[in-house]
């Protein structure tokens, strides 16, 4: 099971989870590079991709892995999944009002999700502002918490651990002009029981060692490795603590 390897990879070191979006540049290349440099997932989805365009994509990483580390589906709808990952990040918008993303999309998809066989953990997303719009803001019809609500943010991660949510994922989204504050991390780690995941706005070796260091269980680079692949194995070795 997919989850069961994160909490063992956790329980080692800190783990870091590589982001690709087949349409926003994305390709079999990067995820093989990724594989073989340390990370210990991949994370497959974007905001806006359909479902034929995500299932050739791993369908062609699962052919040229070199080093097998598992493929988690990062949906933004329910038109992303394909039966041929590993598992499925469930994500609930819980940062956000909107019921097509707290619960819509999630009961559209469940028989779809059971026919596959996918694997499925449930994560609490909690989109933080990143000082610019971001993709996933738009698509989502949602507004993110302030960089200044601390308590507030908390008090969402909380909730999401009480809906019985196995992972936190604060989010500052894709092409974020400021990463999640380390303080608010420091603070939301404090309180929580559960694994707390960052991404968002990570560009740097220093700020993802920075998030770690504040309390961050996984970090998640996207963009960055995206425009530079070989930026993979430094990442990876400072996240890991190597």
């Amino acid at each position: 099971m997919v989850y069961e390897y994160l909490l063992e990879i956790r329980k080692r070191h800190p783990g870091y989870l590589v982001l690709l979006d087949p349409e926003r540049g994305g390709n079999v290349e990067v995820a093989s590079i990724a594989s073989q440099g340390g990370a210990d997932a991949l994370l497959i989805g974007g905001s806006t991709l359909r479902t034929q365009n995500i299932e050739k994509f791993v369908i062609r990483v699962q052919e040229v892995f070199k080093k097998k580390i598992p493929l988690i589906l990062f949906p933004g709808s329910r038109s992303q999944l394909t039966g041929s990952a590993d598992a499925l990040f469930f994500l609930s918008l819980i940062s956000g009002r909107n019921p097509e993303y707290l619960i819509g999309e999630h009961v559209r998809s469940a028989f779809e999700i059971k026919r596959m066989g996918l694997e499925s953990i449930p994560v609490g997303y909690i989109l933080v502002d990143s000082g610019n719009p971001t993709s996933v803001v738009e698509e989502s019809n949602t507004r993110p918490l302030s960089r200044e609500n601390v308590k507030g943010v908390i008090a969402h991660a909380l909730a999401g651990q009480y809906l019985g949510m196995k992972m936190v994922y604060l989010e500052g989204g894709s092409g974020a002009s400021k990463s999640v504050p380390d303080k608010m991390i420091r603070e939301v780690k404090k309180e929580i029981q559960i694994p707390l995941i960052v991404g968002g706005g990570i560009r740097t070796i220093e700020d993802a060692r920075r998030k770690i260091e504040a309390g961050a269980d996984f970090i998640v680079t996207g963009n960055v490795i995206e425009k530079d692949p070989s930026l993979v194995k430094e990442f990876a070795k400072a996240i890991h603590g190597s």
